[in-house]
């Protein structure tokens, strides 16, 4: 049984309300980090991927249960992890070698000895020769690759990377990704576990020994399984493909309601959330799906488009929300609806969307009827907004209102104010119900 270096027990996120009500951002988790593995984090846009990292590293603070560095909380003692984040964050006015040597200074470690291990580090990543250059002097691909000695420089246990590579061109991350993979192989890296943060379920499937993939509203484990494949991995595989098909099964499987948690008040039912895709994308998955016949594996149809999973997924999600579109064991199918859509003219399709967005979507609904009842057909983002912020964090009730304002103008249901912050009927539009 391998060595378990950290481990979650039942550690949740939640934001408190006034109302005594909470936003739970992460569900009671249990995780743990093991020695020798690569381990992949995948989750879709908000299912708290990164919250989870920040507080197995001890960056944030768990709202409730524990975290164990060695079996003894985080906070008795600093764990020796390091972060590789997307953004490069580099200092500019510090050479590579200046970069690679801050944290090293940082921890009180002298000239001679930091300058050794700092050369000893870029030469392992290939940038021997570049330690007097400047950030600005570098490519992206190089930036990176200066975060990856930075990072590994203090010799961390585990290796932590949040999304390093979703900044880069395709090319690029395919290069580092082959690297981090051959030094961890050949045991060059002084870490004994990596756990990566990723959208990508290609990169997941290709660089791990095991995949947790979560679910979202809250946060929680839906799948945590190992990968047996051996390395190196062929994408083009039917075992690589099979994995890549099994996780986008359960990411698009219909979500399953947990079982209510004790307490002394009836829980309320989960208000509805609007996937953030906009009408264009569901009008461009649509024509697609009916030039393949009404029916698509959805990571081919990701693969064909370069799309990674929080690109795809949520247009998904739309579609299948408006009743456009089902989803089952992987594949995406059109509905009757979804074919009526794709074959219609612009006029049609917007009194098609109008129908769909009225029947399904709860906020479209709550807005357009809000309107219709009021006598001069106004309302303020506040009004929608005090509803939307007992179920969501702030970010999300934003982003939850610009998507309905994109779907309602798309409709012609309502129309918004940037300026003026509100929701309004335009003079000429015919109150629906």
């Amino acid at each position: 049984m391998s060595e378990t270096i950290i481990e979650a027990r039942q550690v949740e996120k939640f934001y408190a309300q006034p109302n005594q009500n909470r936003i739970q951002v992460i569900a009671p988790t249990d995780l743990c980090v093991e020695a020798g593995e690569i381990l992949a984090l995948l989750g879709p846009s908000g299912s708290g991927k990164s919250t989870l990292l920040r507080m197995l590293t001890g960056l944030a603070a768990t709202s409730a249960g524990t975290v164990l560095w060695h079996r003894q909380p985080v906070g008795s003692q600093p764990p020796n992890v390091s972060i590789v984040f997307q953004s490069f964050a580099l200092f500019p006015w510090l050479t590579v070698l200046e970069n690679v040597e801050a944290p090293l200074k940082a921890r009180g470690i002298g000239p001679e000895e930091r300058q050794k291990r700092a050369l000893k580090i870029l030469d392992s990543v290939g940038l021997d020769g570049f330690e007097a250059a400047y950030p600005k002097e570098l490519s992206g691909g190089m930036k990176q690759r200066v975060g990856f000695a930075r990072a590994l420089v203090v010799e961390p246990e585990v290796l932590f990377m949040d999304e390093p590579f979703s900044a880069l061109d395709v090319l690029t991350a395919e290069n580092l990704r082959g690297e981090l993979l051959e030094l961890w192989q050949r045991r060059s890296m002084p870490t004994r576990a990596v756990f990566i943060v990723t959208h990508n379920i290609e990169e997941a499937v290709l660089l791990a020994d095991r995949i947790v993939v979560l679910g979202k509203n809250p946060g929680r484990i839906r799948t945590d399984f190992r990968v047996t494949l051996a390395h190196p991995r062929d994408k083009k595989s039917k075992p690589f493909l099979d994995l890549v098909d099994y996780i986008y099964t359960v990411l698009t499987r219909p979500e399953e309601e947990p079982g209510a948690a004790p307490t002394e008040r009836p829980a309320r039912p989960r208000f509805q959330m609007l996937p953030h895709a906009r009408p264009g994308g569901v009008a461009g998955l649509l024509e697609m799906l009916a030039e393949r016949g009404g029916r698509s594996d959805i990571h081919i149809l990701a693969d064909d488009l370069a799309f990674e999973l929080d690109d795809l997924l949520p247009i998904v999600d739309a579609s299948v929300l408006l009743g456009f579109a089902n989803v089952s064991e992987g594949d995406v199918e059109m509905t009757p609806e979804g074919q009526a859509f794709a074959e219609a003219d612009i006029l049609t399709r917007k009194d098609l969307f109008r129908r769909a967005a009225t029947t399904h979507a709860t906020l479209v609904r709550q807005i357009t009827r809000s309107l219709a009842t009021k006598r001069d057909h106004k309302l303020s983002d506040e009004f929608f907004h005090d509803i939307l912020d007992e179920h969501f964090s702030e970010e999300e009730t934003v982003r939850q209102l610009e998507t309905a304002v994109h779907w309602g103008r798309y409709a012609e249901l309502f129309d918004h104010d940037a300026e003026e912050r509100r929701f309004f009927l335009p003079e000429d539009t015919e109150v629906r119900e």
